[in-house]
């Protein structure tokens, strides 16, 4: 493994617990497939193979994990919705590493893909050159996953224009992919699909056509049900991430990340956990996924500029950027640390002051 790359893949970073599923395997395998289905729910939720322990990728509903699985074994293509930072991606890129040992057939989508994005492209010196022929054609990762019977993913589809999602309809239904330009059509093995994610937050963006829906087997991943799970979620994440980033600082302890937690979770719910008093909420997500990356920025101000060990004001510069991310967020923020952390005592004064003389 090469500790200089950034971000590994997941079938590389997780290549020992993948092989180890893949040597124990019992059960029949589908056509495609490097594991079963029983297997690829085991990488996903956690378990243990002879020595090898599997950490879990995704902790939540693992009735939706079979679900999802179960629909990537049909001829169905799979769609994760969920709010920001509800894991779509991330079980996404886990499941494509866990099934085809590739999770790099990617299409991002934004508001500048196309459908050559989807379908191909040419490379247009050679096109001019010598006429449409297969060496000048540029495959999109779609038409690579079905040339090669495997799975391709479709990033955030609703942010794709609807013209360009409907290039998939074709693709999806006849199951091939016609090159009018060679009079090819290439037909999809078994083992082809896709699995898309569409964010609740972008919804009336580019929505979905009924026609596209209804190629989709669609789950839906929900926020962390209760405070100790989303923290578990938040640990473990963090624990992760820290070990590939020169963060140079310990983990949070549990009482850190409970106070993270329990602030997101107030804000995004508009209530205190004890539903006991309303909260204004902010414009922004407040996601599980920014959680982490707010206790990851924090270790990397302590480990940089103080003592290796995260403090209320390395929490404090943290969450003044995850919840202000509007003027409008500024009033919200300013009645939460007033009339809900101010009033928590002594374990919450010291982050009060904090978050208080970045508000000033």
């Amino acid at each position: 493994m090469d500790n200089s790359i950034l971000r590994l893949p997941a079938e590389q970073l997780f290549e020992e617990e993948l092989n180890a599923l893949i040597k124990a395997e019992t059960d029949p395998v589908p056509e495609g497939w490097r594991m079963s289905p029983r297997s690829v729910k085991t990488y996903i939720c956690g378990g243990k193979v002879g020595n090898v322990e599997i950490t879990p990728k995704y902790i939540g509903h693992e009735r939706l994990v079979e679900i999802a699985i179960a629909t990537l074994v049909t001829d169905r293509a799979l769609l994760l919705i969920g709010e920001p930072g509800t894991a779509k991606s991330w079980l996404s890129e886990h499941l494509t590493a866990a099934i085809n040992g590739n999770s790099s057939r990617v299409i991002q989508g934004t508001a500048g893909t196309t459908e050559e994005q989807i379908r191909y492209s040419w490379n247009y010196a050679m096109l001019i050159a010598n006429g449409p022929s297969q060496e000048a054609m540029l495959k999109s990762p779609v038409f690579t996953a079905m040339e090669e019977g495997a799975i391709a993913r479709v990033e955030e589809i609703s942010r794709c224009a609807s013209e360009v999602q409907d290039t998939l309809i074709s693709l999806l239904s006849e199951k091939r992919i016609s090159v009018p330009e060679l009079s090819l059509e290439v037909p999809a093995k078994k083992g082809f699909s896709i699995i898309a994610t569409a964010n609740t937050r972008d919804k009336g963006v580019n929505d979905m056509s009924a026609a596209l829906k209804r190629r989709f087997n669609i789950v839906v991943l929900p926020s962390p049900e209760t405070l100790e799970e989303e923290m578990h979620i938040v640990k473990t994440r963090v624990e992760q991430l820290s070990g590939s980033l020169d963060l140079n600082a310990a983990l949070p302890k549990d009482a850190v990340i409970e106070k993270i937690c329990t602030i997101f979770r107030e804000l995004r719910a508009g209530e205190t956990l004890d539903k006991k008093q309303k909260v204004k909420t902010p414009a922004g997500v407040l996601s599980t996924a920014e959680a982490i990356s707010l206790l990851c920025n924090s270790m990397a101000l302590a480990g940089s500029f103080g003592s290796g060990e995260i403090t209320d004001d390395d929490i404090a510069a943290g969450l003044q950027g995850a919840v202000v991310k509007e003027d409008k967020d500024s009033v919200a923020w300013n009645e939460y640390l007033e009339n809900i952390m101010k009033k928590r005592g002594s374990n919450w004064s010291g982050l009060y002051k904090a978050c208080r003389e970045l508000n000033e």
